[in-house]
């Protein structure tokens, strides 16, 4: 009854509220359901969450227990945590060190001009020289890496300071060695056998050691000549990535506030470049093509001697050739002493002229007739035979180029020889090289650049292309992009042109090149303006030949097969 009473009572009562009040309600009362729902919800995700998170911490937790527990694990981790501290370390020191030389140089440059005697400042910029020389060696022998490969970019007398030139050069094929044992244990896991079952004879001192790897001789069983063994630096790759990486940051300083020149574009290329360098598979493949190529070209006389791989002993990390008994370049000088001859005597400069042209010759046709060409002819890796034949060592870098650029290459050659400014300019822009012209637009000024880039011989007036000096022509005309592709080309003749500056032997490469450039562009002209089935057939039997050269060529670079 009292339950009744009271639901009549609840009845009467709402008879009396208004029906917009009781909506409003129920919906405050829904939304409060709804959020109680979120909310649950909500609290649901962040518990699964911390449980998963609790779940990841324990694997964590086992997995590092794993690896205490187990002692080749433990050794391979405390190894990659000593790996990161020495890139740690590495990258400390080469900031320290590198923008010490750099702010003494940014100083005395404020110092001097505060000097008014000529002969005080020569000598105030040969002391700074002498002690930045010091400082570069002693970056480059203690790191190591691709500290190495920058100072044998940097140790050119057309390029650098002569105490940096002293100090850099020794630094091409004297860097620090990787001890016998650990170049027997290299060799022996790469070939799955142990050593002496390879080799009759293998000298524990190396002939050489470079930034990439160190080369032993040595005789394999069962032969009659002695061969050379290249084995790889243990470790020596992320070293040198870690020093690229670096080295581009302080490129990228440089290039925004003090050099006008596309400086990142030349890393990045060397830095790809790097890579195909340590595997010597590839290596083996572009030496052997090399060697063919010359060969087939010059009717089995090439103009200079390259080494072949042995078929069945070339690994990623181990490349077994033929070994070229001959002197450095570097030591030339000291061997015709020995025999009696005046390095600076007639006798002597017939014979570096003859040495630089063969060395010429040779690149002149991997470049414009192959467009494929070794790029790293340093000091380090050219020897002269007994005979005076030039022999051209280690293709880990190697460059292929498209036909376009090849071509592109091949009219900027005639170009700078025929002295034509114009025809210089247009070459530059269909090679993508984007220039500006920072005191007006100077013709002098663009060939001047042309010509310290792309030949050997420099602009009248010039000793030293020296990108960071005062009376840099880099200050008129400033190179905002550089094709990457173009760097080696770049490169190759910059040190030919070292070459030549250190023998006392100027020579202009594209006055040498210029004939067989302007062949190559007559060959191309012939064979896009006048296709085979359009002309007659006398001429027709003339490019059919110029065909076949072209097939022939492409099939020395590997691109078509021996019967094509």
């Amino acid at each position: 009854m009292g339950r009744q009473q009271t639901k009549q009572e609840f009845l009467l009562c709402m008879r009396k509220v208004p029906l917009g009040w009781v909506d409003r309600h129920l919906q405050k009362i829904n939304a409060v359901c709804m959020e109680g729902k979120r909310r649950s919800a909500h609290l649901s995700m962040m518990w699964e969450l911390g449980a998963y998170k609790h779940w990841q911490f324990d694997e964590t937790m086992k997995s590092w227990a794993r690896v205490v527990l187990d002692e080749k694990k433990r050794a391979l981790h405390e190894l990659g945590w000593k790996n990161r501290q020495k890139n740690i370390s590495r990258t400390i020191q080469f900031w320290t060190r590198t923008v010490q030389i750099y702010a003494s140089y940014k100083t005395l440059q404020l110092r001097v001009k505060f000097v008014k005697h000529e002969a005080e400042q020569e000598r105030m910029w040969e002391d700074q020289h002498e002690w930045a020389a010091d400082r570069l060696y002693s970056l480059c022998t203690e790191l190591g890496g691709f500290f190495l490969k920058s100072a044998q970019l940097l140790a050119k007398p057309d390029l650098s300071p002569m105490p940096w030139v002293r100090k850099l050069v020794v630094l091409c094929d004297g860097a620090p060695e990787t001890p016998y044992k650990m170049v027997q244990k290299v060799i022996e896991q790469e070939f799955g056998k142990p050593m002496d079952s390879i080799f009759e004879r293998f000298d524990c001192k190396p002939l050489g050691s470079a930034s990439v790897a160190q080369v032993h001789r040595a005789r394999v069983r069962g032969a009659t000549k002695d061969v050379a063994v290249k084995v790889q630096h243990p470790g020596a790759h992320e070293l040198m990535m870690t020093d690229i990486r670096n080295q581009k940051m302080f490129a990228a300083f440089l290039q925004r506030f003090d050099v006008q020149f596309d400086i990142l574009s030349i890393l990045d290329e060397l830095e790809h470049q790097v890579e195909l360098e340590f595997d010597f598979v590839k290596e083996a493949v572009s030496m052997d093509q090399i060697s063919k190529s010359l060969q087939s070209a010059n009717q089995g006389k090439s103009p200079i001697a390259v080494p072949r791989s042995i078929p069945g002993l070339v690994t990623k990390k181990v490349l077994v050739m033929d070994f070229i008994e001959g002197i450095p370049i570097l030591k030339l000088g000291d061997e015709m002493a020995k025999r009696g001859i005046d390095p600076n005597g007639a006798m002597a400069k017939i014979a570096k002229r003859n040495i630089l042209r063969d060395l010429s010759s040779a690149y002149g046709q991997m470049i414009l007739r192959d467009g494929f060409f070794q790029a790293d002819p340093h000091p380090g890796n050219v020897h002269i035979m007994k005979d005076g034949r030039v022999a051209l060592l280690d293709y880990g870098q190697v460059k292929e180029l498209s036909e376009d650029l090849r071509l592109g290459f091949a009219r900027l050659v005639v170009a700078l020889a025929s002295n034509n400014v114009s025809e210089i300019v247009s070459c530059f822009e269909n090679l993508g090289i984007e220039t500006v012209q920072m005191g007006g637009n100077d013709s002098d000024s663009f060939r001047t650049l042309a010509v310290t880039m792309f030949d050997t011989k420099l602009p009248p007036g010039v000793a030293v292309a020296n990108p960071f000096g005062e009376d840099t022509v880099l200050n008129d005309v400033s190179v905002k992009n550089f094709p990457k592709d173009l760097f080696f080309i770049l490169r190759t003749i910059h040190i030919l042109r070292g070459l030549s500056v250190g023998m006392d032997c100027p020579y202009s490469s594209s006055e040498q090149w210029k004939p067989l450039a302007q062949a190559i562009l007559a060959e191309d002209r012939n064979l896009t303006l006048n296709p085979i089935p359009d002309i007659p057939v006398k001429v027709e039997a003339k490019v059919k030949e110029l065909v076949w050269e072209r097939r022939q060529r492409r099939r020395r670079r590997g691109h078509l097969p021996p019967n094509s």
